[in-house]
């Protein structure tokens, strides 16, 4: 018996990568950073590629080794690496490397020589976003940099990238502004010698809506588990995560009765409270109190009260619930039951944030559909590389 549960349908990410490879004639490359946004890394990887992905990516150093210790040899990016990791193991594990100035060029190049090969490096220019990259001024030093180590033997430069800013608002002027900058990052490259196999810009929302945004690869995300990045739009897409669990408690309280810390919510009328054992140290956003959405007894309810670290409580009015009555957050929505979606809008975030967040040591993941391989998983050399 169960009393909390995240169930993960590996079918649901195949027919969503499926879905996005039969949309672009670029590669492929499945995000699955962040434990694949909380689906579990290992699990979605492997869907993944089953389903026609052609490279995974990751942020972490460890993310990356973490693939490979698994037995995946499809390519891998990683490309949040701060100073002073130990990136000539990524590079001995055949990592790509992203980097975005003239320091992580140079460890990058410090790391294949200890490593006794050549690093594999993707070079970023920020085209907006203001974050990672390299900001167009300063584009010209680092691939001058980058093509004389490439000529040296040093390095492979394998790829030139960036990432939007709003992409998931299609029409937004934000994105031909970055595509203008990325192709002037690419022809200042060029002219230095730098002909990348790889140029690639596209996240989920442009690759659904922006096709000439696709370049050689494009990087969904949030898209492979079945969320939309775009607001009222779903592309087809299903959903992957449902997060549930058992009705700890039921009691009845009197009208008037205040319910949870703080007592932001009083009962109206005599009336069935439901435990809910699950809270904040599981995922449950503190922010949906209130407001969160739960599906139980065949009627979607708002949470009553704060939501706790361990529990929240739900009113049910008259209606006959009881202890281990199953108490579903969000699911694909197909039964009528909430959605991840459902849960960002009540707590005042974004889709991506609600999967991400939920699990951890004490809810276990139940992966349904079909089985992931055990073995070693690669991807053939001619169509990724």
């Amino acid at each position: 018996m169960w009393q909390a549960e995240l169930r993960v349908d590996l079918d649901a990410i195949r027919e969503n990568v499926a879905r996005l490879r039969a949309g672009t004639t670029a590669e492929l490359m499945a995000v699955v950073k962040g434990d694949g946004y909380g689906h579990g890394m290992l699990p979605a990887a492997y869907a993944s590629l089953d389903a026609g992905a052609d490279w995974l990516g990751v942020c972490t150093l460890d993310e990356a080794l973490t693939l490979r210790r698994a037995g995946i040899t499809a390519p891998v990016l990683a490309w949040l690496l701060a100073p002073g990791l130990p990136l000539h193991e990524g590079v001995a594990a055949d990592v790509d490397l992203s980097a975005a100035s003239l320091d992580q060029l140079g460890e990058m190049i410090n790391a294949g020589q200890l490593a006794g090969r050549p690093t594999r490096v993707h070079l970023k220019i920020d085209t907006g976003l203001s974050r990672g990259g390299a900001v167009i001024d300063d584009w010209p030093a680092l691939v001058e940099a980058a093509a004389k180590s490439q000529a040296d033997g040093l390095i492979e430069v394998v790829g030139v990238w960036s990432h939007f800013v709003y992409a998931d608002a299609p029409g937004h002027p934000t994105i031909d502004r970055q595509l203008a900058v990325f192709h002037e990052a690419l022809a200042l490259a060029e002219r230095v010698g730098i002909r990348p196999r790889y140029r690639h810009l596209a996240n989920s929302a442009a690759t659904l809506t922006r096709p000439d945004t696709h370049f050689d690869l494009v990087r969904p995300g949030v898209s492979v588990y079945g969320l939309s990045p775009v607001a009222g739009e779903t592309y087809g897409l299903r959903p992957a995560m449902t997060a549930r669990a058992r009705v700890m408690l039921t009691k009845r309280v009197p009208a008037g009765s205040g319910v949870s810390y703080g007592h932001t919510y009083f009962t109206e009328r005599e009336t069935t409270l439901a435990v809910v054992p699950l809270g904040y140290a599981d995922g449950v956003p503190r922010h949906a109190s209130n407001t969160g959405p739960v599906q139980l007894g065949g009627r979607v309810r708002r949470i009553a009260g704060r939501v706790c670290m361990d529990q929240f409580v739900l009113d049910c009015g008259d209606d006959p619930v009881a202890a281990g009555d199953v108490a579903t957050l969000f699911g694909d929505g197909t039964d009528g039951g909430p959605t991840a979606d459902d849960w960002a809008e009540a707590a005042g975030t974004i889709n991506y944030e609600i999967v991400t967040r939920f699990g951890g040591v004490r809810v276990p993941r139940i992966y349904d559909g079909a089985p992931v391989p055990t073995g070693p998983v690669t991807v053939t050399p001619e169509v990724s590389r």
